[in-house]
């Protein structure tokens, strides 16, 4: 059985445990010997980063061939319309290939804790908030996908990956569970 990290990842902290340019780190929130992010969340994005003490389950978690939904909560630039929309779930085009379809809807403003610093707001442009689910990992994918459709983001929150969720962890809480692994197929020799 091995143990896993739900860590609600508070903005402009690195997912990793040490830094050498002196920027908050994991270790500022964590006591967690011999556990290792599953997958990354940028230093600018917010919400669910995984840990876990086990290697084979970090693989399973990170790795994009698994395809795992990962659910986020961005706030965007512009109001988004239904041909934005339709683009994000056909899949774009960027830089490093074509993505896969998401699902993506529009949503009422969520109620989230405050960010520090704030999003800036400008009274002459609108934003709107997305709730967007992605079966891929690429960096910045959320990012460069809205960007890409005409609405940048100013905010992205991570709420879920796979069937582990956010819950009501405040940014900086954490909280280990237990996960139980299948058995690893057996292969046969021919």
């Amino acid at each position: 059985m091995a143990e896993i990290i739900l860590f609600n990842k508070p903005f402009r902290v690195l997912s990793q445990f040490s830094d050498g340019e002196g920027r908050r780190t994991l270790a500022d929130y964590l006591d967690a010997p011999g556990f290792r992010p599953a997958g990354r969340l940028d230093y600018d994005s917010e919400g669910l980063l995984l840990l876990t003490d086990d290697g084979a389950l970090q693989q399973r978690i990170a790795n994009p061939r698994h395809r795992h939904w990962k659910t986020y909560l961005a706030q965007v630039e512009g109001h988004a319309s239904d041909a934005q929309l339709a683009a994000l779930r056909a899949g774009l085009r960027l830089r490093d290939g074509p993505t896969l379809p998401a699902k993506v809807r529009r949503i009422p403003p969520p109620a989230l804790w405050p960010r520090v610093p704030p999003v800036r707001e400008r009274q002459a442009v609108p934003d709107c908030w997305l709730e967007l689910s992605l079966r891929e990992g690429r960096n910045r994918q959320v990012r460069r996908m809205t960007a890409a459709a005409g609405l940048p983001t100013l905010r992205l929150v991570r709420m879920a990956v796979a069937d582990w969720t956010l819950g009501d962890l405040a940014p900086g809480e954490w909280r280990r569970c237990r996960v139980h692994l299948p058995a690893a197929p057996v292969r046969r020799r021919r």
